[in-house]
């Protein structure tokens, strides 16, 4: 039998490399982060079973990497180019021609098109169509008086919503939605891959047909004239993003709120303390807890350690955020963590983000006020995986209620943009066409429809 290393320690077996993965790592990873502090800011680290990198654990040695892209690329191809096609964190890590993994011009160009057509999305028709998703999904189960929120509503809502941003339809919708969660959970990653890239194929090719008022028609028409393969690479980066992290966002920030006197308290005398329990989750458990890989040019001294050329150097956002280093400094409105990374490669997205977040939290507050854990707080269970911070489930209770629900829109038919160009920094162009006109109501199916399926053990 396997002898198995106590959580925090290296096994033999990982070559004195800590493993970032199963069950232990999961179950308690501020553990981990602990025992890596003793190499100093980086670590060693296994983020699959033989698969070494290097962890930073520092916060000020996080930032060093972050934002000097010269010396810590982004491009993967020559570590990629020793891994075998299985290598199961290889579709979280494997070179995509998108803004995540070039740099330079490259990057420059790359990260317009996403952050050009990210300020088309007007906020108040973002909060508009959050709160209405969040309606549909609470009227679910609110008669029930007990609910998983996160297979109900945590991990549907950012998937409706991108579906909604897409304009996907609804089968396009579902395949999208399994093909994202296989690759996150590192579950037979090559079929995961090809799957997911098969998806984003046949959306482009019906938004090269028909395009309307969504994300990928606008990136489509942006003067940068993305290939098809960018523009594919580029949607898988945004829903990857917008999709799994946020969804650990809201859970994890609703399980705060439920499991924490600090929070708790307020909640039972009537104030919503959302947003000061985001920053502490962004700070203290972050939803993408390590990730940000680059790959050195050359062997590298830094921070007291020998970082191979072309090997993973990966950030660790929770270890670095809770650097002792820190410790005492105020959370509530400090947002200086790095859950949204930093640098040239810091989320574009992190407004809209936290947007949704907020307004799925307050909703589920405001629909059930007497909502708890159906558990003890340490009796929920972590998803195992090097890359997130994420429940298995997060069943609450509460007092049975009927939350109305207002009319739905199908994708693509919200005007989403309010400006007659995407920013300031491109010149005035046709982005669009006008969406088609929408099919009478009695004959499409809601656009959430497909979805649901999912609530019902699929």
């Amino acid at each position: 039998m396997t002898s198995q290393a106590a959580p925090g320690q290296a096994c033999p077996a990982h070559q004195g490399r800590t493993p970032l993965h199963g069950p232990g790592f999961a179950a308690d990873p501020a553990a981990t982060y602990r025992a890596l502090r003793e190499h100093g800011p980086v670590a060693p680290v296994e983020l699959a079973p033989g698969v070494p990198a290097n962890l930073v654990v520092g916060y000020a040695a996080a930032l060093d990497v972050l934002r000097n892209p010269s010396a810590f690329p982004r491009d993967p191809r020559r570590w990629q180019a020793k891994m075998p096609p299985d290598c199961p964190v290889l579709p979280m890590m494997m070179y995509r021609p998108n803004c995540l993994f070039s740099d330079g011009a490259a990057h420059a160009r790359l990260r317009a098109v996403v952050t050009d057509s990210l300020a088309r999305v007007d906020p108040n028709a973002l909060r508009a169509q959050v709160e209405q998703t969040a309606d549909l999904l609470i009227s679910r189960f609110a008669r029930k008086g007990e609910a998983d929120l996160l297979g109900e509503y945590a991990q549907l809502l950012p998937l409706m919503m991108y579906n909604h941003l897409y304009g996907c339809p609804p089968q396009l919708g579902d395949r999208l939605v399994s093909a994202m969660r296989s690759v996150f959970d590192m579950v037979d990653p090559e079929r995961a891959n090809g799957e997911l890239t098969q998806c984003m194929l046949e959306l482009v090719a019906l938004k090269r047909q028909r395009p309307g008022q969504d994300m990928p028609s606008w990136m489509m028409a942006h003067p940068a004239r993305l290939t098809d393969e960018e523009l594919i690479h580029q949607l898988v980066l945004l829903m990857g993003a917008g999709t799994e992290p946020e969804q650990n966002l809201i859970a994890n920030g609703i399980r705060l709120l439920l499991a924490d006197d600090r929070f708790a308290g307020d909640l039972s005398g009537g104030s919503l303390p959302v947003e000061e329990a985001l920053d502490e989750v962004l700070w203290t458990d972050p939803p993408m807890a390590n990730y940000s890989a680059s790959y050195p040019v050359e062997d590298t001294d830094f921070a007291g350690v020998r970082l191979p050329a072309a090997e993973p150097v990966v950030i660790s956002f929770a270890a670095a955020n809770n650097d002792p280093v820190l410790a005492g400094q105020q959370r509530s409105g400090n947002r200086a963590h790095l859950a949204w990374s930093a640098g040239a490669h810091s989320c574009p997205a992190q407004q809209p983000a936290r947007l949704m977040a907020s307004v799925a939290m307050e909703k589920i507050l405001d629909a059930l006020p007497d909502m708890r854990l159906a558990v003890p707080a340490d009796q929920l269970v972590w998803r195992p995986g090097p890359f997130h911070r994420a429940l298995t489930a997060l069943p609450v209770r509460f007092t049975p209620v009927a939350v109305p629900v207002q009319p739905d829109e199908s994708p693509g038919e919200t005007r989403w943009n309010v400006q007659p160009t995407p920013s300031s920094s491109t010149s005035p162009v046709a982005t669009s066409t006008p969406s088609p006109q929408p099919s009478p109501h009695g004959g499409r199916q809601r656009w959430w429809s497909s979805l649901a399926r999912l609530l019902r053990g699929r």
